[in-house]
């Protein structure tokens, strides 16, 4: 997904036109410094086909301080990487596996990429290693052609890590593969829980994640929508059903100029969404991350929340596309950040890691993490 001009229209509407790439690139190109020692990706592992990736470490998210505390978060370190393999380009979604080395992630071109986060004894990411792609396959275990088939937006992986649900859109649907048979399982499609014409053509599941099993939602999957909006303009939302059944619609309330890009569960059930924002050459680049009380979602609700981190092009950030939480060896939430490059030459792929640094409990005293 390349940036666009958010549009008002309601569910009827039309969608909201493509920011030409030209002028998108006048301001990401202030972005493009490499900073840090360059590392070269190991050699991929026999599960796919290897990619070549080079990367350099972010030290610092304030490109003007040394600051390390932004709102709820604090910085831990960075990547930017790149390939001359095309199949890196696209990166959606991102999932890291217990321990935060080994991660899945997908593309809207239609791969898997798997590989592993290099750390050092503090934890910082300094390079990515056995980096790999495997095709998208279609029901019949067939590798998917063509973007519009291939637009793979969103990740979730069950807490029993035995199956990954990958949303997609363009032809929007959800399907569930094996997490042990990426690139040759047959997918199991998941039904929508909305009307799948109330999703725009670009504009469709681009958050998929599932919730703690302790937590309010009790290891439900949700989706929320880019800019799939009702008449009063509120993002289409839904809760997966289990079983075959449909599941039940929610709404986010959106805020002009905003838009989902990728969200994923706290340890106590809140939902972190991430949010983008291009408006322009003269509005520029943001990115944030609002935080939903996980007891709000529920069918039928309207749900809002605080926006605990906010971040612009005064900060090492592109074109932020995933978002996943997990729990490091010492206890703590973190956060990994991804960025999209859309195969573009002033724009980056970046991996931005951070802390959660907020509220260790949330409005119902669950904890949070710490």
């Amino acid at each position: 997904m390349i940036f666009s001009i958010s549009a008002s229209a309601g569910a009827g509407g039309a969608p909201p036109a493509v920011f030409p790439r030209a002028w998108l690139a006048l301001v990401a190109a202030v972005a493009v410094a490499l900073p840090g020692p360059v590392a070269l990706a190991a050699p991929a592992s026999p599960a796919g086909e290897p990619i070549t990736v080079r990367s350099t470490e972010i030290p610092r998210f304030d490109k003007n301080s040394a600051a390390r505390r932004f709102g709820a978060l604090t910085f831990v370190g960075g990547l930017q990487f790149s390939s001359f393999d095309g199949r890196l380009h696209g990166i959606s979604a991102i999932r890291l596996m217990p321990g935060g080395e080994r991660f899945v992630a997908v593309t809207d071109n239609g791969c898997w990429i798997t590989g592993t986060i290099m750390r050092d004894d503090e934890g910082r990411p300094t390079g990515l290693a056995d980096v790999a792609a495997k095709p998208l396959t279609d029901l019949l275990g067939r590798p998917i052609a063509g973007k519009a088939f291939g637009d793979a937006e969103s990740l979730a992986i069950d807490p029993d890590g035995t199956t990954a649900a990958v949303g997609f859109e363009q032809r929007h649907r959800i399907w569930a593969y094996d997490l042990d048979r990426l690139g040759a399982a047959r997918p199991r499609n998941l039904p929508l829980p909305f009307p799948v014409g109330e999703l725009r053509a670009n504009k469709g599941l681009e958050m998929l994640s599932v919730a703690p099993k302790a937590s309010p939602l009790r290891g439900a999957m949700v989706t929320v929508a880019e800019h799939s909006i009702d008449a009063a303009g509120n993002l289409f939302a839904g809760i997966v059903g289990r079983g075959g059944e449909r599941g039940s619609v929610f709404k986010v309330r959106r805020d002009d100029g905003w838009e989902v890009s990728d969200g994923d569960f706290l340890p106590n059930g809140d939902l972190l969404l991430l949010e983008r924002r291009f408006e322009g050459i003269f509005s520029g680049l943001g990115i944030r991350i609002r935080r939903i009380a996980g007891g709000s979602i529920r069918a039928g609700a309207l749900v809002d929340g605080p926006v605990v981190f906010e971040a612009d092009l005064s900060d090492e950030i592109d074109n932020m596309e995933g978002l996943d939480v997990w729990q490091d060896g010492a206890g703590r939430t973190r956060l990994t950040l991804v960025s999209d490059d859309n195969g573009s030459f002033f724009q980056r792929n970046i991996l931005l890691e951070f802390v959660w640094s907020g509220e260790t409990t949330g409005g119902d005293g669950r904890p949070v993490g710490q």
